[in-house]
């Protein structure tokens, strides 16, 4: 696995856990859509009752796994961050923790560190191969 596949983990999960959350939303949505009767009049059918507790049990189910990627992420982050740690130059690092542990753009990390996007792409390049190298180093003791 390459610096850049390595990093860019915690990225895609992150994207997953959006669209859980969205997915999540639209059950919700569901679980609401049912209309409260307020006469005493009762009615010749039957509503499907199993309908929405199945709407609930996915809502459920998908809240748990939402819970376990989150705590993946967590978990994923934290060890990215340690490795970013291990990078000397603080200029790399602070780039790799903006980019790949906040996810910035690479036009917001220019701004903020008051340099060209070339710049931070020149550096980026440079700290990917320190990271390439930390790696491997853990590869080999491993």
């Amino acid at each position: 696995m390459t610096a850049k596949e390595y990093l860019g983990q915690a990225f895609h999960l992150d994207q997953h856990i959006n669209i859980k959350l969205q997915r999540i939303e639209s059950l919700r949505t569901l679980t609401q859509k049912t209309t409260a009767s307020y006469g005493g009049e009762t009615v010749s059918h039957t509503r499907n009752v199993h309908s929405l507790q199945d709407v609930i049990v996915h809502l459920i189910e998908a809240e748990q796994d939402l819970n376990r990627q989150i705590d993946e992420l967590i978990d994923l982050k934290t060890e990215i961050g340690k490795t970013i740690d291990k990078v000397r130059n603080e200029t790399y690092r602070l780039i790799l923790e903006k980019r790949y542990l906040c996810f910035m753009q690479w036009e917001q990390i220019a701004a903020d560190m008051n340099y060209s996007r070339r710049w931070i792409l020149e550096k980026h390049k440079r700290a990917l191969m320190t990271v390439d190298k930390i790696l491997a180093e853990k590869e080999g003791s491993a």
